[in-house]
């Protein structure tokens, strides 16, 4: 599966869609406006919400969080310890990890678990600048979730470079 995301800075209110391969659209990015924290939903074309990403409020280091019907589903977060600048950890509630890392505001990178690629993102598909894409590559993943790892991980890298200035 492959899905196709409009690049585009993500803010509180901002909506968009995610639209597969053949121009349809599969998935939509609901910015919640009027919250006190950074708040998305992915919800399907129903309207259904897939999942819910928001920032973790009084944490240490800059944490997303993504819920499903209202439960934790996993945290994503910059790696500690790592000498990759742009690698990140999925905790999920069932224990398991998964590993993100690449050129996260370049929009290359790739999401995995224990070594075997799940997904990766990239804009070298495309001829359009703003554009990427999400090459789900196991067909027993679960596309909300990654997905909603993909919009995490470049979320925290561009506030942590917002944050500090650099180019990364």
């Amino acid at each position: 599966m492959r899905l196709l995301v409009r690049d585009r800075v993500l803010g509180i209110g901002d909506d968009y869609w995610i639209e597969d391969d053949q121009g349809r659209k599969v998935f939509l990015v609901d910015g919640k406006a009027m919250r006190l924290r950074e708040t998305f939903e992915l919800k399907d074309m129903r309207g259904r919400v897939l999942v819910d990403i928001h920032a973790k409020m009084l944490s240490l280091r800059d944490t997303m969080v993504i819920e499903r019907e209202g439960e934790p589903l996993a945290k994503v977060k910059r790696k500690r310890l790592s000498l990759l600048r742009n690698h990140y950890r999925v905790e999920l509630v069932d224990g398991t990890e998964l590993d993100v890392s690449g050129k996260i505001l370049d929009r290359e990178f790739a999401i995995e678990y224990d070594g075997e690629l799940l997904a990766d993102v990239s804009r070298r598909w495309f001829s359009v600048r703003e554009t990427y894409g999400l090459q789900i590559v196991r067909e027993d993943a679960d596309p909300a979730l990654l997905l909603a790892v993909a919009v995490c991980v470049i979320r925290l890298a561009e506030k942590e470079r917002e944050g500090h200035g650099d180019d990364d």
